[in-house]
């Protein structure tokens, strides 16, 4: 990553993309992630920064009219991109860029390997002219490194670390919006805050930066987020939805679907604020993506997960003690 001269007066993570001409955001973990970005997207363009969009996809990108494939592993979502699959985030985010007269193209990319995968960005890489890639993940399970009492959900997550530290560029980070969320996959967060730590030490932490809950950004992401729970009724996003009520000051048991009836959610600040690292610093205190370089499909990420949890000791998870 480049170098930048801290200062408190600067989020490290706009001083890090303050240089970038062009900037690609891109959801690391598949469905919705790709929301947790927009409050970003929406400040670097407010700021005059180019930004284009992708995200790992859930749908079933093979539906869509060939037309819209720009290559093998890249689909250009537009606002008038169709698909008979009711589950289509990048559709529901496409359309409403529009409306809100924003650029509204959303790349999306299959299911992938390491490999497969590191090609889609190159490709858009090249086609786009990005200097900058920041990947977003909707909780923080994206920090764990491997050996942590539980990964969460880091098939998708870890791909997309993999793929991206694997191409040349001179800004690439992860930021993460939602701390806490990633409980209910098991996740001990006091692991996750260790992670956080030994990056600082490392030099590849740039802080926490909060979203002001009546800010441009956090009103149009609100926004958002409710317009793809009316356009996904039967499977909004839990991780959003949670984001969007405590960027709205709302704290505790916040009810929004009924997929989460039964669950004791626990909505509070900590969960409209962005954690941010540098991505080959990252990559590097990953404990196992070195036996998932060569993969091609998802499936191949999954059996090597698997294969190197068996055989790692986990660490002993405490409880956060305040």
């Amino acid at each position: 990553m480049t170098d930048f001269a801290a200062s408190l007066a600067t989020p490290p993570l706009f001083a890090a993309l303050s240089s970038a001409r062009r900037v690609l955001i891109a959801g690391a973990g598949g469905g919705f992630d790709i929301y947790a970005g927009l409050p970003l997207a929406l400040a670097l363009w407010n700021n005059g920064t180019e930004v284009h969009l992708a995200n790992l996809s859930f749908s079933e990108l093979e539906l869509i009219d060939r037309d819209a494939w720009i290559s093998d592993q890249v689909v250009a979502v537009t606002p008038s991109t169709t698909t008979p699959d009711w589950y289509f985030p990048e559709g529901t985010l496409a359309r409403w860029l529009a409306k809100n007269e924003l650029p509204s193209t959303v790349h999306a990319f299959p299911p992938l390997g390491v490999q497969t995968l590191r090609e889609a960005y190159r490709f858009l890489v090249d086609r786009l002219d990005i200097d900058a890639i920041v990947l977003v993940d909707g909780g923080t399970d994206i920090l764990c490194r491997g050996d942590e009492d539980a990964l969460g959900t880091p098939v998708e997550d870890i791909t997309s670390v993999g793929a991206v530290a694997g191409i040349d560029l001179p800004v690439k980070l992860v930021t993460c919006l939602g701390f806490g969320i990633d409980a209910y996959h098991g996740v001990n967060h006091v692991q996750v805050l260790e992670n956080i730590a030994a990056l600082d030490r490392d030099g590849g932490y740039l802080g926490a930066l909060s979203i002001p809950g009546t800010s441009r950004e956090a009103v149009l992401y609100r926004d958002a987020v409710a317009d793809a729970q009316r356009a996904t009724p039967d499977r909004p996003s839990i991780v959003n939805g949670q984001i969007a009520a405590a960027v709205g000051g709302e704290f505790g048991d916040v009810q929004f679907t009924r997929r989460t009836s039964g669950s004791t959610l626990f909505v509070n600040p900590l969960m409209a604020i962005y954690f941010t690292v540098d991505l080959d610093k990252l990559a590097a205190r990953c404990l196992y993506l070195d036996r998932l370089e060569n993969t091609v499909g998802r499936r191949q990420v999954i059996t090597r997960i698997e294969t190197f949890r068996n055989e790692v000791s986990p660490r002993i998870p405490r409880a956060y003690p305040h």
